[in-house]
């Protein structure tokens, strides 16, 4: 067996879905479907059980899932050793947004349990660069929102967020259930300075053009909201202060939070990262 093939296998147990898989594995289907039915030979019995909806751990897929996780960890405390050994004993991480975020104190705590003698270095970013960094060359890894431009880059999706608008809390549609993009089309919106990447731009934006002040920081775009009633937009479940509500915006796609890279950086520390981000964030 081997160690590429155990990863598709994990990835397809994890998330008991072929297509979601490969979507995890940046790969189309066909070859990561002929990689297991390769693996079912290999072992001799099938690890899934199939279904127009999705897949299911058979009992020898269960005993094999316990197994490849234990192999896949060894093997990556390997590579990190040798790493470390060979002085790359660092890992550097750009986080945007909430650092309250219960995700990523797990994602802290699991990568620190598993890699105690790492120095894990920690840039913050405001707004105006969604990749923290990572394009120009500041960060090894990025934990941050999408979309942006994902030329060069490999971007694994950790969760789905759904999003509201920010208002004041005495403003009349901060009483609505939820709201649209076009019930806020004659309000000015918060904007990012020039050169910010305009597919980020635009998701905060509701989808189309519009005006406001500049902001760079969470904090200032909570300060437009509370002194011009600018409109802004915010992953639900995040405290706000009591002057400030926030309304549920149906029509929008939810905020994905992903771990993203360079495109084939082999760093160790790296997939070691993105694999336990997986896990904090699905928990």
């Amino acid at each position: 067996m081997e160690l590429r093939t155990l990863r598709y296998f994990v990835a397809v147990a994890e998330e008991l879905h072929f297509g979601r898989a490969a979507t995890r594995l940046h790969m189309s289907q066909p070859p990561l479907s002929r990689a297991i039915k390769q693996l079912e030979a290999d072992v001799g019995a099938l690890l899934f059980a199939r279904s127009p909806t999705g897949v299911t751990l058979t009992p020898v897929g269960t005993v094999l899932l316990d197994e490849a996780r234990a192999l896949l960890d060894q093997a990556d405390r390997v590579r990190v050793r040798v790493s470390a050994a060979a002085g790359a004993a660092s890992i550097t991480v750009g986080i945007l947004g909430d650092g309250t975020d219960p995700g990523a104190s797990r994602l802290a705590a699991a990568y620190r349990r598993k890699h105690p003698g790492i120095d894990v270095r920690i840039r913050d970013t405001d707004l105006t660069d969604p990749t923290c960094g990572l394009r120009a060359g500041l960060v090894d890894v990025a934990l941050t929102r999408a979309p942006f431009d994902e030329t060069a880059l490999t971007v694994r999706a950790l969760r789905a967020d759904p999003v509201g608008v920010v208002l004041r809390a005495d403003d009349p549609l901060a009483r609505h259930d939820r709201l649209r993009p076009a019930d806020l089309d004659d309000r000015r919106w918060f904007q990012f300075p020039r050169g910010t990447d305009p597919a980020w731009q635009s998701y905060w934006n509701g989808g189309k053009p519009r005006e406001g002040p500049i902001v760079r920081a969470v904090q200032e775009c909570l300060q437009a909201v509370l002194w011009n009633g600018t409109v802004g937009l915010a992953p639900l479940g995040h405290d706000l202060p009591a002057e400030l509500a926030v309304v549920p915006l149906v029509g929008m796609v939810p905020s994905r939070v992903v771990a993203v890279w360079n495109e084939g950086d082999t760093n160790p520390l790296i997939r070691s990262f993105v694999e336990i981000a997986t896990a904090a964030y699905r928990n």
